[in-house]
């Protein structure tokens, strides 16, 4: 197969991480608007272009007092750094479908390599005869690389919030003409 355009379905997509809290628990949300540029191969990435832009305002976990402190000063700082990018700078094939996607993470003007072990999960026709990829990964990052130092320490011990970060990857995207 070419390397093709593949559209972002966002429908069928998200953006979410995960990060300790008070040591104990973890804290899940999700990134509601975020736009992506996929020019690959399928059947080989490791020449694709990989580009992700998110919106950190649409950041949502469920807890609108927490998401307002993850928007201010504090952590992402939105009013001075809206958005948060990934530009692929490295793809190796490490088995059938896994890839490990290596590039620049930038958040709030810091910006760091960061890796994620992609799958591809297929492609399929749709009932319609359009091309439709799969995609899901994973990577982790040290929130604290980035900026993101706020905490607070806990009475028994330890802080509120880890500086570990997983952030999880669901996409699936539509092969363009």
């Amino acid at each position: 197969m070419a390397k093709a355009v593949w559209a972002i379905d966002k429908g069928h997509s998200s953006l979410e991480f995960s990060v300790k809290h008070m040591m104990m628990s973890k804290v899940k949300g999700v990134f509601n608007d975020f736009e992506a540029t996929v020019e690959a191969d399928v059947n080989d990435l490791t020449d694709a272009k990989i580009e992700f832009t998110v919106d950190l305002n649409s950041i949502d976990t469920r807890k609108e007092d927490r998401d307002n402190h993850l928007r201010s000063g504090d952590f992402f700082d939105v009013e001075n750094y809206p958005t948060m990018t990934f530009v692929a700078t490295t793809i190796n094939k490490t088995a059938d479908n896994l890839y490990d996607v290596t590039g620049d993470l930038t958040i709030r003007g810091v910006t760091k390599p960061v890796t994620f072990e992609i799958t591809v999960e297929g492609v399929h026709k749709d009932p319609w005869g359009n091309e439709v990829a799969g995609f899901t990964g994973e990577g982790k990052l040290n929130r604290k690389d980035f900026g993101l130092v706020w905490n607070a320490a806990l009475e028994t011990g330890g802080v509120l919030v880890g500086e570990d970060v997983t952030i999880n990857i669901e996409l699936e995207a539509h092969k363009q003409a």
